[in-house]
C-alpha cells in the first residue's frame, strides 16, 4: 500500500556563509537554538493570552455562552482549548522534532518531495463476487485514472476456506472476490500487467497463500520478481484484537509472517510483506492515541519475532507498511499521523537500533472510515469523505481509498466508486492541498496536538509493554477491553444526542434509502462452487498431493514454508486445501478473543 518514490533529491546543501541570511528555523539543526521562540517573547504571549481570556474572550462567554462546556477531539480523548499559541508550542526544537521531508525524524514527510514529486497512490478497494467480476471493475478502475489496484476477498477466502466448503455455504463472493486456486487469480488478473501496476490485497491468515497466487501469476506473465510492487495486509496481530478473521495460533501465525519476511527479502524485494493495520482497530472503536500505539505496538512484536527468528533488521524492515484510518475530526487526523511517523522513527532508531534510513521511515496508506457512514442520507457520505480524504492527504500519506457512499448498505456501485475517486482527484488537481509539503506545519494547534497524541500513545505503548507486549497484551484481552470501553462510551454519546450524526439524530428526514445495491445472486455463489470442483477433476492430483505433503513437513519442521506454497499453488492446490495443510500441523485457534 505505501509507494517508493523515485527521482527525489535532497535539498541543496548551503555553503557557511549562507547562514546569516536564513531564518532560525531553516537552520541547520546544530545551529539551532534549543527552542523556536524567544523566552521573552514567550512571556509576553502568555501575558497577552491571560489579558485576552480575561477582558476580550472570557467577556464574551460569559455573557454569550459557548456551544459546549467542553470541546474535545472526535474520540473524547484530547481536550481543545480556545486558541493556541506559540506557548503550547514552547517545548519544540525544529530539528529534532520537526526536521525536514524526507527526512530524520520524518515528521513532515518521509519523502523529500512528497507529492510534488509524485501524488499518492490511488487505490479503490475493489472485490466483486467472481474473479470475472473483479477483472471488469479492475479495468474499469484503471480507464477512469486509479494508479493501483485494491483487493478485497469474500469471508471463506479470508478464513482460508474453499467455496464449496460447508462453512462457506451463503458467504460466497458476498464481501469481496471468491479465490479458490490459482486459477481465480490468472482470471482476475487476465489482460493486467503486473509488471506496470501495484497491488495491494487485504488478506491476512492465508496472506502467505495469497502472495503465493500473486507471485505465480507474474512468473506465467514472465515478469521479474524484483518488479513486483504491492502489499499483502499480513497483520494477524490485529485480527485478534478486532476482527476474527485468523485460522492458526498466534505463534505458529507469527512464524509464518516471519517466514514470508525473509522469502520477500530474497525473492520479491520491492513487495510490502505486511500492512500493520490500524484501520480496523480504529473502526472497532479506539480513539486516535489507542489507533497509534496499538498499530506501532504490532509493528514492534513483528519487528522483534523477526529479529528473534534470525533476520537482520534492516533487511526487512524497509518492506514493513502501515494502515490508518482516516476519521471526521481533520485537525486530529493530521496530528495523527505526523504523530505516528515522529514515533516509528524513535522506536526503530532507540528499541532496534536500525541503520538504514529506510527501516526507519513509517510509510503507510489510509482508507477513509467504514463506520462512519450512514444508511441514512447516504448521499451525505461524499461529504464525510471528502473531508476524510483531506485529512489524509495533508498528513502525507502514501496512498489512499476513498470509500463509496454506498458501503453502508452494500457492496459499493459502479456509480458511487467513480464518485469516490473522482474526489481524490478533485484533491489532488484542483484543491491546492498537494501543492506544498506538510502544510499544516507550524500550526500552534496541530503542533501542539501532535506532541498531545505522541505523548498519549507513547504512554498506551508503556501499559503494553508492562504487560510483556502487544501478543501477550491481546491473548489477555487488555487490548480488546480497552477499545470496547471506549466503543461503548461513543454509543452512549450517540444515542444520548451529545455526539451529532447529521441525517442519524440530528437533521433526519423519514425517507427510506433509495440505492441500487449490489449484491451477489445464488447463480453465481453455485457458478463459484462448480468452477473449484472442475478444477479438482481436472488437475494433476498427484502434484497437488507431492506439494502438500512437502508443505506438511515444512511446517512440522524449521524450515520456511513460503516455497512449498508457491509449490502447491502452481500445482492448482486450493487455498483451503494448503490452509487445512497448515491446519493439520498448527491447529486452530479457538480463544475467544
Amino acid at each position: 500500500m505505501s509507494e517508493r518514490e523515485e527521482g527525489a533529491e535532497r535539498p541543496r546543501t548551503r555553503e557557511p556563509d549562507d547562514h546569516a541570511t536564513l531564518p532560525p528555523t531553516l537552520l541547520p539543526r546544530a545551529l539551532c537554538p534549543p527552542g523556536m521562540y524567544d523566552a521573552d517573547d514567550l512571556d509576553a504571549i502568555r501575558e497577552g493570552y491571560d489579558r485576552w481570556v480575561e477582558e476580550t474572550y472570557g467577556a464574551t462567554v460569559e455573557r454569550f455562552g459557548e456551544r459546549s462546556e467542553a470541546f474535545r477531539t472526535d474520540t473524547g480523548g484530547q481536550p481543545v482549548d480556545p486558541l493556541y499559541t506559540p506557548a503550547d508550542v514552547a517545548d519544540l526544537e525544529y530539528g529534532e522534532d520537526l526536521g525536514f521531508p524526507g527526512e530524520p525524524p520524518y515528521t513532515r514527510g518521509v519523502y523529500s518531495t512528497m507529492y510534488r514529486g509524485r501524488l499518492w497512490t490511488m487505490r479503490q478497494y475493489a472485490g466483486m463476487g467472481t474473479a470475472a467480476e473483479t477483472n471488469e471493475r479492475f479495468h474499469y478502475l484503471m480507464e477512469e485514472g486509479q494508479t493501483g489496484l485494491s483487493m478485497a476477498f469474500d469471508l471463506p477466502t479470508q478464513m482460508g476456506y474453499d467455496s464449496d466448503a460447508a462453512m462457506a455455504e451463503g458467504e460466497v463472493g458476498k464481501a469481496g472476490v471468491a479465490i479458490d486456486s490459482l486459477d481465480d487469480f490468472e482470471t482476475v488478473f487476465d489482460g493486467i500487467p503486473l509488471d506496470e501496476v501495484s497491488t495491494s490485497m487485504t488478506i491476512n491468515a492465508p496472506a502467505s497463500v495469497l502472495l503465493a497466487m500473486y507471485i505465480a501469476v507474474g512468473d506465467r506473465q514472465g515478469v521479474d520478481r524484483e518488479q513486483l510492487r504491492g502489499t499483502i495486509q499480513n497483520d494477524i496481530l490485529k485480527e485478534y484484537i478486532a476482527r476474527n478473521t485468523y485460522i492458526y495460533p498466534p505463534e505458529p501465525s507469527m512464524r509464518i509472517i516471519t517466514d514470508v519476511f525473509e522469502y520477500c527479502a530474497a525473492e520479491v524485494p520491492n513487495f510490502n510483506t505486511i500492512s500493520i493495520s490500524g484501520y480496523h482497530i480504529r473502526e472497532a472503536g479506539a480513539t486516535a492515541a489507542q489507533e497509534i500505539a496499538f498499530t506501532l505496538g504490532d509493528g514492534i512484536e513483528y519487528v522483534r519475532a523477526a529479529i528473534d527468528a534470525g533476520l537482520d533488521v534492516d533487511e526487512f524492515a524497509p518492506q514493513l507498511s502501515f494502515f490508518f484510518n482516516a476519521h471526521n475530526n481533520v485537525l486530529e487526523e493530521v496530528a495523527k499521523f505526523r504523530a505516528a511517523r515522529r514515533m516509528w522513527h524513535s522506536i526503530m532508531d532507540e528499541r532496534f537500533d536500525a541503520d538504514r534510513p529506510a527501516s526507519k521511515q513509517l510509510k503507510f496508506h489510509t482508507q477513509t472510515a467504514g463506520s462512519t457512514l450512514t444508511a441514512q442520507q447516504v448521499e451525505n457520505n461524499v461529504v464525510r469523505v471528502a473531508y476524510q480524504a483531506l485529512a489524509a492527504v495533508l498528513g502525507g500519506t502514501q496512498s489512499l481509498h476513498t470509500n463509496g457512499k454506498d458501503e453502508a448498505l452494500s457492496l459499493p456501485s459502479e456509480q458511487s466508486v467513480r464518485t469516490a475517486l473522482r474526489t481524490q482527484q478533485i484533491l489532488a488537481h484542483e484543491s491546492g492541498a498537494a501543492d506544498t509539503i506538510d502544510p499544516l506545519a507550524g500550526s500552534y494547534y496541530v503542533e501542539s496536538l501532535t506532541s498531545d497524541l505522541e505523548a498519549e500513545a507513547f504512554d498506551v505503548l508503556a501499559a503494553v509493554d508492562d504487560r510483556g507486549g502487544m501478543r501477550k497484551a491481546v491473548e489477555s484481552g487488555w487490548v480488546q477491553d480497552r477499545i470496547q470501553d471506549v466503543a461503548f462510551e461513543r454509543q452512549r454519546e450517540i444515542e444520548s444526542g451529545e455526539r451529532v450524526i447529521v441525517g442519524v439524530n440530528e437533521y433526519t428526514v423519514d425517507e427510506d434509502p433509495k440505492e441500487d445495491i449490489e449484491a451477489v445472486s445464488e447463480a453465481e455463489q453455485r457458478q463459484q462452487r462448480e468452477r473449484v470442483q472442475t478444477l479438482r477433476e481436472e488437475r494433476d492430483q498427484e502434484a497437488v498431493d507431492a506439494a502438500l505433503a512437502a508443505l506438511r513437513e515444512a511446517a512440522e519442521g524449521e524450515e520456511n514454508v513460503m516455497p512449498h506454497i508457491v509449490d502447491a499453488v502452481k500445482a492448482y492446490a486450493t487455498t483451503g486445501e494448503i490452509c487445512d495443510a497448515m491446519r493439520d500441523v498448527f491447529g486452530e485457534y479457538r480463544g475467544g478473543v
